[in-house]
């Protein structure tokens, strides 16, 4: 799996101190791809749900997004944004 393209997020989260983009993926989220994300934090999967969602937590970044769609949610703390590369790299890796 490859991220063909990172945006900013629609969804403002500055004055928080987060940073938020959209990583948008050349596939759409599997559940292999949630669970190679497991290592970088606390999962959680609601997948009893008509549309089924995933959330990665640490205490620098969120990692989320619907099973099925061709981008995730990252938000990361301002102190903290090289952390963005290893989560890029574990999705990058992922195959």
């Amino acid at each position: 799996m490859s991220i063909i393209r990172i945006t900013p997020s629609p969804e403002p989260c500055v004055e928080a101190g987060w940073q938020a983009s959209q990583y948008y993926l050349d596939h759409p989220v599997d559940r292999d791809l949630v669970n190679a994300l497991r290592p970088l934090g606390t999962l959680l999967v609601l997948d009893k749900v008509r549309q089924p969602f995933f959330k990665v937590e640490s205490h620098h970044y969120i990692i989320k997004g619907l099973l099925g769609d061709d981008s995730i949610r990252v938000a990361v703390h301002r102190d903290h944004t090289d952390e963005t590369q290893h989560i890029i790299q574990t999705i990058n890796d992922h195959e």
